[in-house]
């Protein structure tokens, strides 16, 4: 690869899509044919990240040129096979199966699967015009893979979900999180390295291994696998019996009495021995987070894809309440967005299995359960967009046997992933860096940044944007017919001042719904070219501005909110390094609460009801399969599937099953020696690294890139092995960090 050009080329703006965090980039193009991400640098002006990126980005060129590619839709044929189809044609057939498939069995049978990912956000806000213009009712993401649990406590608690100032904090704890690796909060190492090197405040990591975090930590709570529940039990029975709550917080509080019942009554002693931590040291972090002035801390997916993962976030979220830790620098605090991402609300179940549905997403464990039967309720029909079930849910053979049953599937991706294969229909989507793109995922406070960051690249041909797929879909289906088209396309032409009149008749019309599109179809075409796909904004800006304008008065978007919203969205257009939205004030945080009594709820009682049943310690261990593994693990050079080129990895390009020293002795093992590992569901050949990181009995395996249509293969994936029926009781949140499993070493 030739790097004459980029050594010479404009470092243009962007962001890195592997993590939440979406830091700010620059990048510079070069390679022989000028489409290569070949130099990176963190974006100083990003007001966010402000500067600072990881190793991670550096590889993203395997994601912007990966070997399996789509370049033109593909219709399967009779016998299976896929052939090239013309973009009219491809869009006449998904519109007319999935028009009949509403009109014999009702929109609610066509189930909608992804519409987000790491920084690929605005698809998921064009999507929500093809889904009403269908009468689309359920759909899932990788949200509720993870996060669903936690969503749901803070919503019956306080109302809405919350994060935590870790630059400002006296006491940092990382709950099932190796922030290292994984980041989650801005410019993750920094800040880690800045806590750990300042002797009057402490980090505290809570992991069963010993990661890099960990290292860093000045308390490292080494738990045994999946027992994260009775090690917060323990540390809220300390603080009740030493008198460690704030009371003067809690006056603003209900259910204390009863939380005390329940968690005043644990014996410390038992709970330590459960969880594998000394009791001294379970009783020192409860006085040193009880006594500090201020605590912040973060749960992630280590206990969130956990035993007891619903039970674990109402516990962690009572530990920081009963001390305070809320509406106060370096404590938690909730911050006005673009989008409620973090939504809590749970008013409906699935249609065959029942499964709570919590911010409109069924379980991803449901998924299959609500396909393989003959209930006349049943999904028919999945539209799957920049997601890949097949390979990231748990029992991909269940998963692609469903899949299988649909009468018809149409996925829209950039690459032939293992899902696309399973398609009636594949649409091939730009990449993130061949059409404007933005994040949703804006938590910071007290200034919440947003990014909407210019194309790179014009994608190649034979490529649409999600917004120009979704646009297409909507008029094949007829959903735009009545429309004020010419006039809007006219008042844009003229400029805002012209546009927003316009627009407001179909906003507030019968036309409202297929608002997205319209956006795109009218005033995209006035905008320029890098930030088109950036229509869509103008709504959610105005409704920013509606619902949260105090914060983007005081970050200068003041006035009426059609004027704010103009304004921010003109801003968000004119800001290719990402701009601050919104200002928050610590002294408004407390009154945010927005449970209907307008107080914090301590008690919950199905959840201090589990809670009462952790009395009768752990489940006896099995004795067919002594190991626990986690799936799915972070490392260095693992990030999410959206790079399917194992050759990204400089290290570990399989993806190794980490083992403790005495483990690996006793199976007689080493170090690139393979082991056959076997859990419930499957069974799988794999190299070993012997690592002092692990405890006994406890194995760890990162994801699996995919197969590609190169024959690429990066490691197995784990959801080979993990079963849908380990799951969450409350919310359905896969165990996958505790799945029982054995090791046999492999035959040579």
């Amino acid at each position: 690869m030739s790097t004459t050009a980029s050594k010479r080329g404009e470092w243009k703006p962007t962001a890195c899509i592997l993590c939440e965090c979406n830091c700010g980039l620059e990048v510079q193009l070069g390679g022989d044919d000028g489409k290569r991400l070949v130099r990176f640098r963190g974006d100083k002006a990003h007001p966010a990240s402000k500067g600072y990126a990881c190793e991670k980005p550096h590889r993203l060129d395997h994601y912007q040129n990966g070997p399996d590619r789509l370049t033109a839709p593909l219709v399967r044929q009779p016998d299976g096979s896929f052939a090239e189809a013309s973009w009219d044609e491809a869009i006449a057939l998904v519109a007319e199966r999935l028009g009949a498939i509403r009109d014999a069995h009702g929109g609610e049978s066509i189930f909608y699967y992804g519409g987000g990912g790491q920084g690929n956000h605005l698809p998921g806000a064009y999507a929500t015009a093809t889904r009403r213009a269908l009468g689309m009712r359920y759909r899932s993401s990788a949200l509720a893979q993870e996060k669903t649990g936690e969503f749901w406590v803070g919503h019956r608690m306080m109302g809405l979900s919350t994060r935590a100032d870790f630059e400002h904090c006296e006491v940092a704890l990382f709950l099932g999180k190796n922030p290292w690796f994984s980041h989650g909060i801005p410019r993750a190492r920094v800040t880690l390295k800045e806590i750990a090197a300042d002797p009057a405040r402490t980090l505290i990591v809570v992991d069963p291994r010993r990661t890099k975090s960990a290292e860093l930590a000045d308390i490292h709570l080494q738990v045994k696998p999946g027992t994260d529940a009775w090690l917060l039990a323990g540390i809220l029975a300390v603080i009740l019996e030493e008198g460690l709550l704030d009371e003067a917080f809690l006056e603003g509080a209900s259910g204390l009495d009863e939380v005390r019942a329940v968690l005043g009554a644990v014996d410390v002693a038992a709970y330590a021995d459960h969880c594998g931590v000394p009791e001294a040291q379970l009783r020192e972090v409860a006085r040193v987070i009880g006594r500090a002035e201020s605590f912040a801390s973060f749960e992630d997916l280590g206990v969130q894809m956990n035993q007891h993962s619903t039970l674990v976030s109402y516990l962690h979220k009572l530990v920081w309440l009963l001390t305070g830790n809320y509406g106060k620098p370096g404590a938690h605090f909730t911050m006005p967005g673009l989008v409620n991402i973090a939504d809590g609300r749970s008013k409906h179940t699935s249609p065959v299995t029942g499964a709570r549905i919590v911010g409109g997403m069924i379980p991803c464990n449901s998924i299959a359960d609500e396909i393989l039967t003959d209930d006349p309720k049943r999904f028919r029909a999945m539209f799957v967009e920049a997601a890949n079930p097949a390979h990231s849910l748990a029992d991909g053979p269940r998963m692609r046997e469903a899949l299988a049953k649909l009468d018809f599937v149409v996925v829209v991706d950039v690459a032939m992933t293992e899902t696309a294969r399973l398609a009636d229909v594949v649409l091939p989507a730009s990449t993130q860096y061949e059409k404007a793109e933005a994040t949703f995922f804006n938590f910071e406070f007290p200034e919440n940044v947003f990014h909407l960051r210019p194309r790179l690249l014009a994608p190649p041909e034979g490529v649409l944007s999600e917004a120009e797929i979704h646009a297409r879909l909507c008029e094949a289906l007829g959903a735009l017919e009545g429309a004020p088209m010419d006039e809007l396309r006219e008042a844009a032409a003229k400029g805002m001042a012209a546009y927003m009149p316009a627009f407001a008749k179909v906003a507030f019309g019968p036309q409202a719904k297929m608002a997205p599109v319209i956006l795109h179809r009218t005033l995209g075409p006035a905008l320029p070219e890098e930030v088109r796909e950036g229509a869509v904004l103008l709504g959610l800006a105005v409704q920013a501005a509606m619902k949260s304008p105090k914060a983007l008065a005081a970050a200068g978007f003041g006035g009426p909110p059609p004027l704010a919203g103009v304004k921010l969205f003109e801003a968000m257009l004119a800001s290719p390094h990402g701009l601050v939205f919104a200002k928050g004030d610590w002294s408004d945080v407390a009154g945010t609460v927005k449970t209907p009594s307008k107080r914090i709820e301590l008690a919950l009682g199905d959840l201090l009801e589990e809670a009462a049943r952790l009395a009768a310690g752990p489940p006896a261990p099995d004795a067919t399969y002594p190991f626990v593994l986690s799936a799915g693990e972070r490392r260095s050079f693992t990030a999410n599937t959206i790079i399917r080129n194992p050759d990204w990895r400089k290290k570990d390009a399989e993806g190794a099953l980490r083992v403790h020293p005495e483990d690996a002795a006793a199976l007689g093992v080493g170090t690139g020696d393979r082991v056959k590992l076997t859990t419930r569901r499957g069974m799988a050949t794999v190299a070993v690294e012997v690592s002092e990181a692990m405890q006994r009995g406890h194995i760890s395996l990162p994801n699996g890139t995919g197969i590609g249509a190169a024959g690429l293969h990066g490691g197995i994936s784990p959801n080979e092995l993990t079963e849908t029926a380990a799951r969450d009781p409350f919310v359905g949140t896969p165990w996958h960090k505790r799945v029982p499993a054995k090791l046999e070493r492999a035959e040579a």
